[in-house]
């Protein structure tokens, strides 16, 4: 992708009347390059693009600004929503994030779990974290051993590696917004 911006240095230098000549040597680089840059036959080298904003006294925000950048959003309509059922557990697939590397990637559910019954991770667990936050009902979180009551409004996070189980302690269905990073389902 280029982006070329030499019409906004050559309008600034303008304005400040400054002379090709002049720019080049307060910055240390010869006429040429200054001209080649300004008619966009070049993209300077970052430390020379930055002499040339701090000599014309140019923000690079305003350098930028008809820069756009294709960022991808990924929108799940309610209706729309992938549900998995894995036991006595549902999953709605909120939003996953999946386009970056994979270290970074998240899945975001909202779940709900029946009275009585629970989401349990492996016996070894898995890699990566998970966060929750209750918004209906009454749980128990079990991590490495230890157990939390939890009720809605709370949040839990923790590192997954750890054998863990969220079990529905109430008597309506339990209700959370789980984040979990790697993401877990395909």
């Amino acid at each position: 992708m280029k982006y070329y911006f030499g019409e906004i240095l050559r309008k600034v230098r303008k304005r400040k009347k400054q002379t090709m000549k002049e720019l080049s040597q307060k910055i240390g680089v010869s006429e040429s390059l200054i001209s080649q840059i300004e008619n966009d036959k070049v993209s300077p080298a970052i430390d020379t693009l930055l002499k040339i904003t701090d000599e014309l006294n140019i923000d690079f925000e305003y350098l930028f600004k008809k820069y756009k950048r294709d960022i991808k959003i990924n929108i799940i309509r309610k209706n729309e929503r992938k549900q998995i059922i894995d036991g006595p557990v549902k999953y709605e697939l909120l939003s996953k994030i999946d386009n970056i590397n994979k270290e970074n990637a998240i899945e975001a559910y909202h779940l709900e779990i029946m009275p009585g019954k629970n989401k349990k991770s492996s016996e070894h667990g898995h890699q990566g974290s998970e966060l929750g936050i209750m918004t209906e009902g009454h749980g128990e979180i079990k991590v490495a051993g230890n157990s939390y009551k939890l009720t809605a409004g709370d949040s839990v996070s923790f590192n997954a590696d750890e054998p863990h189980t969220l079990s529905n302690t109430g008597t309506r269905p339990l209700k959370a917004y789980w984040i979990i990073t790697p993401p877990k389902f395909n």
